[in-house]
């Protein structure tokens, strides 16, 4: 015989569910088991029969405790919920009610075009998976690309497969070759692999570029979206924005995620050009979208833009979200006497080197400004640092002289921290000072150069004593304090032999804490494992490079950031510090401090006109200002003031760097000017063009309410691991939010199986430091718990301690109510645009009649006042069986109510379906919701009137 979908049978001694098959043969998946245990078989192979699902036994009688433990246990063993939403039983994360928005936007568009320009922190990434599980699981798409800059390729792949179970190939410039060794001939890695990460460093290029767009998936998310919508400037600009102005082009109909923390870079016109993705006709929107004639304009845009802060979010449908403050500071260092004469020499060797350079070409008057700014820089981070610059020779030195366009971007993206290309390399090596070489041999001024560089090499080696080093001993000062504090610190520093100068420095002087050091000179996964490693240890203080500044998040193990060195950005500083200061972060506060050299001057400058603005502009407004497009300018006229004060360097400063005055006089308030307009600007857009007016609270509130019901929430997996842990034997002990669960080697040996831990650091509540598990439902441990109390539950053979029936005698109704926990099974069929996907979802519900069961009287009940409801009298043996087989007894009567329940459940929650994806039948997609198989009692429960 055939077996219909949803049908109960028996193959290899286990009861399975029929799913949606193929002919001649079945997919069948274990009773209250997920989809990763399916198997298919065939009738031709294996004996295969019909399987009956026992009533419960009266003789088997617990309390209503079983009765929740039990309804807990079906709802979180259940995978293919019958929800609102239909990835919500198969993701590991519990999102916040505001991170329901953007998912929520999204469903209401049949083509989903959504700009996500969230505050750092507020889980951007968390918001575009949610949406892409949804449309993978209505069976919208079945292929996905992350486009992304090579630093956050790997912490994409972590996220997507961690919390929503996608499992992405990264497509990078150093794993292409790899992934094309198993493709067939005239095959696309993007047609091999559906879902990748795709650096947009890689992809750009021409040849690659037309490869993907041939096989484009449905689906594509573009992070740091702003460095794309530049449609002027360098070519890599350029190539960025045509190839997402195509991909995203409205006629492919493909679902576009966009995703940045800064979509207003201050340049109205890539703003313009970002909101072109979405929609084209945003290209002309007016900079300006105040008053009623815009109010149109504004409503339209809410619906595909959403920013808030995390002000906004804080307190959403009061779900407290705890963010960390962020407790800034600065603290000074001096250089001793002999420090700043070190010091004054390599400043006035990179004088004397700038002054020879006047007589050669514009090219190699280029070369050593750069070289100059190299030794500038070493000078300021550390003797290692100078000392290798110092021996090095200068970049650049053997190259052709004529492109200065290029050797001007790339010395600012090694020496002034240039963060506007996307796709830039972090660079933390050290760029050589040494232009000696750019004489001919027979020149005097070579050998003079090289001596004076040797020389100053071999002073800069005698600083190099942790004891002596006044920055380095500051610094000891301030990680005691930290750690002492209760801390964990991350030392950024600029360069790699700064950082490793440093690291060996506080090995040496906290010899109980673990220190490590992680640099650019590591590929990533190296660097992920010794972060992974250091995360381990109680006390621990991590010294990295910028390598570490983007693409990793280190909330859960370190709370505190020491700029050891000054970032020539202040987009770099806010970088650094959003690696600690976001949601996640378990500590109340995480404290920032600036180190700079009280008696040095670059530091002095670039604190005083960068950092300290920057950081006010975020105090005030809640985010962070980009920097004003003159900001180059800004670093030429700070380092021009400092390099170039003689009166004969004047002539040579103009040529080089022309336009530029005083810097103090007119420089340093123009920057203050357009940084303070700019701000304005942005506070004000903020208010029109991304307030998010598209979703009322009221609708989150309504889906959060009933996702909840279906799948359950953080409390009911607390609840439920907590009493099926002291049921089995384990013990719970409760500290702040942490709950420390044990067990001993008895009850470890008794339930070998379960593979459960000696102990477990369990949160059920994000966030989580280092060496806790946060238990969500899907949780392996979570899942293992619920499937042994439903398996020995409904199996009559094992010992069990969650009853499938139960009588008590309470207060808490007055006349006797049954409770009648069912499972139903539906059948979601999705089809449309040339595909069919059927889905089999489960539900668990407790239907409740009042009297006796001939004459039921059904009614809505409270559920959780019933569950919670406390036995107040002792009910015999005698009276629990009569009153269990009476409703036994009558459940041919029952059985049509609960029948019709089960349909009138299957129309609601098609309904459900709809309403979310309710743009879903403008691309022809169509729902139907059968209900499959018969309904499965799983538990009576009887509640008797006090006598």
């Amino acid at each position: 015989m055939k077996y219909a979908v949803g049908s109960l049978v028996e193959v290899r001694k286990r009861t399975w569910v029929v799913q949606p098959s193929p002919d001649d043969w079945y997919i069948l998946q274990p009773l209250g088991g997920c989809a990763a245990e399916q198997i298919c078989v065939s009738p031709a192979f294996e004996t295969i029969t019909e399987a009956s699902f026992t009533l419960p036994n009266p003789d088997h009688s617990g309390d209503n405790r079983s009765c929740a433990l039990l309804r807990d246990a079906v709802r979180l063993a259940n995978l293919s919920t019958s929800g609102p939403f239909r990835s919500f039983g198969r993701i590991a994360v519990e999102p916040r009610p505001y991170q329901l928005v953007p998912l929520l936007m999204a469903m209401k568009q049949a083509m989903v075009r959504l700009l996500i320009a969230d505050d750092v922190g507020i889980g951007k990434t968390i918001e575009a998976g949610l949406i892409v599980r949804e449309l993978m699981d209505r069976g919208e798409i079945k292929r996905l690309a992350v486009l992304c800059p090579p630093p956050l390729a790997e912490q994409w792949q972590e996220e997507l497969a961690t919390k929503f179970h996608i499992h992405c190939e990264l497509v990078l410039a150093q794993t292409v070759h790899r992934l094309e060794r198993h493709l067939g001939l005239d095959q696309s890695i993007f047609e091999a692999y559906p879902f990748t990460i795709v650096s947009l460093d890689y992809i750009k290029s021409e040849h690659h570029r037309d490869e993907f767009l041939r096989v484009c998936p449905e689906c594509v998310i573009v992070d740091e979206a702003h460095a794309c919508a530049s449609h002027t400037g360098t070519k890599t600009a350029q190539q960025r924005f045509h190839l997402i102005q195509h991909i995203a082009n409205p006629a492919f109909g493909r679902h576009m995620i966009f995703i940045t923390a800064t979509p207003h870079s201050g340049k109205d016109d890539v703003f313009h050009s970002l909101l072109s993705f979405l929609n084209p006709h945003f290209s002309a929107i007016p900079d300006d979208l105040k008053g009623k004639e815009n109010t149109q304009l504004r409503q339209e845009l809410s619906q595909y833009v959403i920013q808030r802060r995390r002000a906004d979010i804080a307190a959403y449908m009061d779900a407290q979200t705890t963010f960390p403050k962020r407790l800034t500071g600065e603290m000074t260092w001096r250089f001793s006497p002999k420090e700043k004469a070190f010091y004054e020499k390599g400043i006035a060797l990179a004088r004397e080197s700038l002054q020879l350079g006047e007589g050669q070409t514009v090219y190699t008057q280029h070369l050593f400004w750069w070289s100059a700014l190299a030794l500038l820089r070493a000078l300021s981070s550390s003797p290692a640092a100078a000392k290798a610059t110092l021996r090095n020779r200068s970049v650049g030195l053997d190259q052709e002289g004529d492109d200065i366009e290029l050797l001007d971007a790339e010395g600012a993206l090694m020496l002034q921290d240039a963060t506007e290309e996307v796709d830039a390399p972090i660079v933390d090596t050290l760029v050589g000072a040494d232009m000696s070489d750019s004489f001919p041999e027979s020149n005097d001024l070579r050998q003079t150069l090289k001596r004076k560089y040797k020389e100053l090499a071999q002073e800069a080696e005698t600083l190099e004593d942790p004891s002596k080093d006044s920055k380095l001993k500051k610094l000891v000062e301030i990680v005691k304090k930290l750690l002492d504090d209760q801390y964990s610190p991350i030392i950024f520093c600029r360069f790699i032999h700064t950082a490793q100068y440093v690291r060996t420095a506080l090995g040496i002087q906290f010899p109980q804490v673990a220190v490590m050091a992680v640099t650019g000179q590591l590929p990533p996964e190296e660097r992920e494992n010794r972060v992974r490693d250091l995360k381990q240890s109680k006390k621990r203080i991590l010294v990295c490079t910028d390598c570490l500044s983007e693409g990793i998040n280190l909330q859960d193990a370190f709370n505190a950031i020491v700029h050891y060195d000054l970032s020539w950005n202040p987009t770099r500083h806010e970088q650094r510090e959003g690696r600690v200061d976001r949601f996640g972060q378990a500590k109340a506060s995480v404290k920032v401090i600036t180190l700079y050299g009280e008696n040095n001057p670059i530091d002095g400058y670039v604190l005083d006109v960068l950092l300290r603005k920057h950081e006010a502009i975020r105090k005030a407004l809640g985010i962070s200002v980009p920097f004003p497009e003159n900001s180059d300018k800004v670093m030429q006229a700070i380092l021009t003031s400092v390099l170039l004060r003689k009166e004969d360097s004047k002539q040579y400063a103009q040529k080089i760097l022309p336009g530029l005055e005083d810097f103090f006089a007119t420089e340093k308030k123009q920057l203050q000017d357009e940084w303070d307009a700019l701000a304005a600007r942005e506070e004000k857009r903020s208010r029109t063009v991304f307030a998010q007016q598209a979703i009322k609270v009221e609708a989150v509130a309504q889906e959060v309410a009933a996702s909840r019901e279906a799948v359950g929430d953080a409390k009911t997996v607390a609840n439920f691991v907590q009493e099926t842990v002291q049921r089995l034997g384990g013990q719970c002990q409760t500290v702040d939010n942490e709950v420390l669960l044990t067990f001993d080697e008895p009850t470890r040996a008794k339930h070998q199986e379960l593979e459960l831990p000696q102990c477990l650091h369990a949160v059920f509540e994000e966030p989580a430091v280092a060496n806790q598990e946060f238990l969500q439902r899907s949780h392996p441990f979570v899942q293992n718990l619920a499937n042994f109390v439903f398996e020995t539950a409904m199996d009559a053979s094992l010992p069990s301690f969650a009853s499938r029936s139960g009588v008590i005698r309470t207060h808490c109704v007055e006349k006797r109510t049954s409770l009648i926990l069912c499972r139903f099974r539906y059948e979601l069929c999705t089809t449309g645009q040339n595909t069919t996907k059927t889905d089999l979802t489960e539900e668990c519900v407790l239907l409740a009649f009042a009297g006796q069961p001939a004459k039921a009287e059904w009614f809505e009940p409270d559920v959780q006042t019933l569950l919670a409801a406390q036995p107040e009298d002792n009910v015999d043996p005698q009276t629990s069986h009569r009153f269990l087989t009476d409703v036994l007894n009558a459940m041919d009567c029952l059985m049509p109510h609960i029948k019709e329940e089960m349909q009138n459940r299957a129309q609601h929650f098609l309904h459900v379906h709809r309403r979310i994806r309710d743009a879903s039948k403008l691309k022809g997609i169509q729902y139907t919701v059968t209900p499959k198989g018969e309904p499965d009692i799983l538990g009576i429960y009887v509640y008797l009137p006090l006598l």
